[in-house]
Formats: structure tokens, sequence, C-alpha cells
């Protein structure tokens, strides 16, 4: 080895080493940053500018070929949307992760179930423009449901010798229960829920089959990357600190759809 290479060698090992993580705060701060774009595209553009319910599909799409602003801002719309896709793999992920490092289910359990009832009103005044709708339930009842499967796993695994058939049973159970209630983001969210939890100790399939699965979200298999990089850390925001993403989710709802129904 000539001196050359001894001095390069010795720069490459002074140097920095950067390297790409993800805790669970920094997840939770993706997630909730997509589903916002999410509410804001139907709230704010579809509901408060567009006012699409006032259109028949046929003329909705010849006020955007007649439009530029229409179009414009259906383009910002669908664009929001997509951003919002991103946030469906990253709560079901996390939803397992929190399953198995809790140290308190019903309190989990708990805190979900708080969380839907006092988001309804407001998703439902973000989504559909008034404060009651039975036309779709918020997110928190799909994490609330899944999470009830995820005990339903475990129980499997611990009393039934892990039987497939069985499993199959209840992840099929709890996505009829979510389709048949009309949850957001019901049917991926189980069913991810249902691969990250039973592929959690295979993290290249789990993250493949989570890709597969996030398909019906055309840039959900984006998060992989995000789930792929996670380092298995909580974050900065433990203890109560993390009751602040629950009180994120009502207040974000609320806010877009009183601007929403101003416009």
């Amino acid at each position: 080895m000539n001196d050359d290479d001894y001095t390069l060698n010795e720069a490459k090992r002074h140097l920095p080493r950067f390297r790409v993580e993800m805790d669970g705060t920094l997840m939770k701060i993706l997630g909730y940053a997509a589903m916002f774009f999410y509410s804001l595209s139907i709230s704010v553009i579809q509901n408060g500018l567009l006012h699409v319910a006032d259109y028949a599909p046929d003329e909705l799409a010849q006020a955007m070929s007649t439009d530029p602003n229409v179009m414009l801002l259906s383009g910002w719309a669908v664009a929001f949307q997509l951003i919002g896709g991103l946030a469906v793999p990253v709560f079901a992920f996390l939803l397992v992760e929190g399953f198995l490092h809790t140290s308190d289910l019903k309190r989990y359990m708990l805190g979900l179930v708080i969380c839907s009832v006092v988001s309804e009103a407001p998703y439902d005044l973000c989504m559909y423009g008034t404060w009651w709708s039975m036309r779709g339930q918020n997110a928190m009842f799909t994490y609330a449901i899944s999470l009830m499967m995820l005990y339903g796993l475990r129980m499997l695994e611990n009393g039934q010798g892990g039987r497939w058939f069985l499993k199959l049973l209840v992840v099929a159970a709890a996505a009829l229960w979510c389709v048949t209630v009309r949850c957001a983001f019901g049917l991926c969210t189980v069913l991810l829920t249902a691969v990250y939890y039973l592929w959690r100790e295979q993290k290249s399939m789990k993250v493949m089959l989570g890709c597969a699965v996030s398909v019906m979200y055309i840039t959900a298999p984006i998060s992989g990357f995000a789930i792929w990089l996670y380092n298995g850390r909580r974050g900065k925001l433990t203890g109560n600190g993390k009751y602040i993403f629950y009180a994120l989710y009502p207040i974000h709802l609320l806010v877009l759809g009183l601007i929403g129904r101003a416009l």
C-alpha cells in the first residue's frame, strides 16, 4: 500500500457516516402529513372550492374541459389524494408495533375507541359537509377493529397452535366488519395489519407483501421504504406525548371541515 492509498483510507475513516433511519415519531409525522393532504383534497378543494356534489359525472368532466380553474383544482385534488395514500401502510404498521410493545392493551384499545367516537362528527363534516352522516366512518374505527383482530390472532397463536385457517377467518371477519360499516381505508388497513403482524419476524417478506396489498392505493407502496428504514425505536414523543397524535386527528378534521363549509 502506497502513501496515497494510506492517506485516502485514513480520510475515509474520519468522514461522517450517515444512516437514514425512521423512528416511531417520524413515521407518525409522515402518516399525519399524508393524511392531512388527503383531508385537504376532499374537504377544502372538492367540497369547498369545486362543490363536486353539485355536478353529475359528465358535467364535472365538461367543466374541467372548459374551465382551466376547475381543471387546475381537480389536478391538485387528485395529487393530494395520491399523497394521502402514503398514510395507509404507515398507520397499519404503527398499529402492529403499538400492539406488540404496549404494556396495557386495554388502555390502547380504549384510546382508539374514544378517539374514534370524538372524531366522527369532525370526520363527517370534513368528508361530507355535515355534522352527521352514515356514509362512512372515520379511520380510528378501522384501527380499533384491526387491533381487535390482532388480539384474536395472538390468542390463536397462544392457544390453538397457530392454525392458518382460523387466522384467515379472523382476518376475514375484521375485513367484512370494516367494509360493512364503511370504515375509512378499512379493507386495505385490515389486510396490511394482518401482513405486518403475521410476518413480523421476516422483514423482507413483510415489506414485499405489504407493498403488494397496498396497491389498492396507487402511491401507498412507496411507504414500504419508510417501513424498511424503521429502526424499532419509538422516537421522542413517548409517554403522554403520544396523545398529541390522538388529538391531531379530530382537530385537523374539524379545522378543514369548517374551512370547507365556509367556502
